[in-house]
């Protein structure tokens, strides 16, 4: 798969990947040159939204929020 570098320096990756890896805006990416030519680009994680459903779920206003099924992250 190719792609082409920007008049700014930038580089897009291919929907199919995006679409493939879930990459959204605004994700950020560590690149790190190997040798002359050589480059690897590597997501960054993103930060957890750790305690963010049980703030949710104390809402004043009770049964609004509903959890909802989902293959990543049925397996968490």
């Amino acid at each position: 798969m190719t792609t082409t570098l920007s008049s700014k320096g930038q580089i897009v990756l291919p929907a199919d990947l995006r679409r493939e890896d879930r990459i959204g805006p605004g994700q950020s990416f560590v690149i790190e040159r190997v040798k002359a030519g050589r480059y690897v680009l590597q997501r960054v994680a993103s930060p957890d939204s750790v305690g963010a459903v049980d703030w949710l779920l104390s809402c004043p206003t009770q049964d609004w929020f509903r959890p909802v099924p989902s293959e990543s992250t049925d397996a968490l």
